[in-house]
């Protein structure tokens, strides 16, 4: 065949136009998979290694033949005359994804547009958070993410190669995992992205977006996720840096304001429901059962013994969490019951708080309807306070009698009573929060130099190795390796001092903005001194080949 006559890497050319015409027209319309683009890049790449290693060779053979037109038949003549538009094109292709820096996304849905009904669906418990991680981060446009999954909210931070491919990875991925269509995850789902994610998770840590203005516990549930997501593939340096942020901004926020003065946990605000829908004074005199023994359930003894109610029941799968209680709160009369005993003691109790980890419903209607009525001290009421996600109390419970269910979103008639005052405290820590907020986008913006750092060093190795190749060949086989060894020796050395100076003016910790301008500065010189806009030897580790 006429292929035959060419060299192994001409022969694999004449197979990348078709690879490239994949690649792109898939990229633009979305109407071929991942997996062909990831693949036609990579194997983009594999042929510049082929055409490296295989160049001397091409140079001798056309020193010898003549110009290489006229060695080609007439179909690889046209192809040839092709092959610099096809490597523009394939460079194209792939600097879209390094020419510029890829975004910090976050979608999520939360207490203040999603009802508890869809939040429990997406709710991802802790121990599974690895798991979803490696799932998103697998995706073709993501290259790390995140989840934060609490009470009040459901969000996924992940940083993209391509902003709105990467929305809609996720998006699959967020309706994949909940069964809920994508087009009614559209109709609640908040997406931000860059400085307004970066702001967003800062918010968060601060517990300005919370529900209960600077409650403590979402401190806590944000760091969580960066220890977790340490410990996960595909939980990366950008992210580690956001979280670490995030964590930064909040302590601040509590430590230089007084938004955390008074009650701020929905703990805390579920006990303020409990005395609004109770008799004036009357919840030190009604009966109080807890179901769980957590994190929520210690705080809501702790604000129960603040109104006055020193006495409740407290039903977990295991005693030792309840003694720990029993220890901590000695003032207080706090009973243990095993979980079997949970319907008993229900229907010896007025109110009923439920705070576990629990996937599904522990009461259902059947569980309740045959319950005696409740004391004379709540009115004959009985009030079930679910403050879990996923919910531990049916909806069904409360179509029953005298019987009221209140859930996580209900507490926002709590917080509604001092709207001016959270108001003026949001206003205190914005300060902070833009503070923070200039810090992280110094620090990232100095990573950008990471690439050109690498594109350099590939730039002058690529130089050096030829040049050392040229002048090995000219002194001929008599050399020895140990001096082979001191010229490479010595080639390495001067390369490495030239590119001392430049190196050194590319590096920042990203600490001050001002000199992290003078380093962005450096970058786009010695990118266009050396046009190293043209390198794509970054691109490889960045677009992920899928099943290979």
């Amino acid at each position: 065949m006429e292929g035959d006559t060419l060299p192994e890497s001409a022969k694999l050319r004449t197979l990348l136009p078709v690879e490239l015409d994949t690649y792109v027209s898939s990229d633009v319309f979305g109407t071929s998979t991942g997996l062909n683009r990831s693949k036609g890049l990579q194997r983009a790449l594999r042929l510049d290694v082929v055409e490296e290693e295989d160049r001397g060779k091409q140079a001798r053979a056309r020193s010898m033949a003549g110009p290489p037109d006229n060695n080609l038949p007439a179909n690889h003549k046209i192809k040839a005359a092709s092959l610099k538009a096809f490597e523009e094109l394939r460079n194209a292709s792939a600097n879209r994804y390094t020419s510029a820096k890829s975004s910090i996304m976050v979608l999520g849905l939360s207490v203040h547009s999603t009802p508890v009904e869809m939040r429990e669906k997406l709710a991802v418990p802790e121990a599974e958070w690895p798991r979803a991680i490696a799932e998103l981060s697998a995706q073709n446009h993501i290259e790390e993410a995140a989840v934060l999954s609490t009470c009040n909210r459901m969000e996924i931070y992940v940083v993209a190669l391509s902003w709105n491919r990467g929305v809609r990875e996720v998006t699959e991925w967020m309706s994949k995992t909940s069964g809920i269509p994508v087009h009614e995850l559209r109709q609640h789902l908040f997406i931000l992205r860059d400085r307004d994610a970066t702001q967003h998770i800062f918010r968060v840590s601060a517990g300005l977006d919370s529900l209960v203005l600077g409650e403590g516990q979402i401190l806590a549930q944000v760091k969580q996720v960066l220890k977790v997501g340490q410990g996960a593939v595909g939980f990366g340096r950008n992210l580690t840096g956001l979280f670490k942020q995030a964590i930064t901004a909040g302590k601040r926020v509590r430590s230089e304001t007084s938004i955390s003065a008074g009650a701020v946990s929905v703990s805390s605000a579920a006990v303020e429901l409990a005395v609004m829908k109770l008799t004036d004074g009357s919840l030190p005199h009604v009966n109080v059962l807890i179901v769980g023994a957590g994190k929520m359930s210690k705080l809501l003894v702790k604000h129960l013994i603040s109104k006055g109610c020193t006495r409740m029941i407290i039903v977990n799968r295991s005693e030792q969490r309840v003694l720990d209680l029993q220890v901590e709160f000695p003032d207080a009369k706090i009973i243990y019951q095993a979980l079997p005993e949970m319907v008993q003691c229900a229907g010896e109790a007025d109110v009923i708080f439920t705070s576990t980890a629990s996937d599904v419903p522990l009461f259902y209607k059947e569980n309740v309807i045959n319950l005696p009525p409740a004391s004379l001290a709540a009115g004959g009421t009985r009030h079930f306070i679910d403050i879990s996600v996923p919910r531990n109390v049916g909806a069904c419970v409360m179509d029953l009698p005298s019987t009221m269910l209140y859930n996580v979103d209900d507490l926002k008639e709590v917080v509604a009573a001092n709207k001016e005052e959270r108001r003026r405290k949001a206003l205190e820590a914005q300060v902070i929060i833009d503070d923070e907020l200039q810090s992280f986008e110094a620090w990232r913006d100095s990573l950008e130099t990471v690439p050109t750092i690498k594109k350099l060093r590939a730039y002058a190795e690529r130089i050096r190795a030829l040049e050392l190749e040229k002048a090995l060949g000219k002194m001929g086989d008599d050399l020895t390796t140990k001096q082979r060894k001191v010229i490479d020796e010595l080639s390495r050395g001067i390369v490495n001092k030239l590119l001392h100076g430049p190196m050194q003016n590319l590096r920042s910790d990203g600490t001050d903005p001002e000199t992290v301008g003078e380093t962005l500065q450096n970058m786009y010189a010695l990118e266009r001194m050396f046009d190293l806009a043209s390198e794509v030897i970054v691109v490889e580790p960045k677009v992920k080949s899928k099943g290979q």
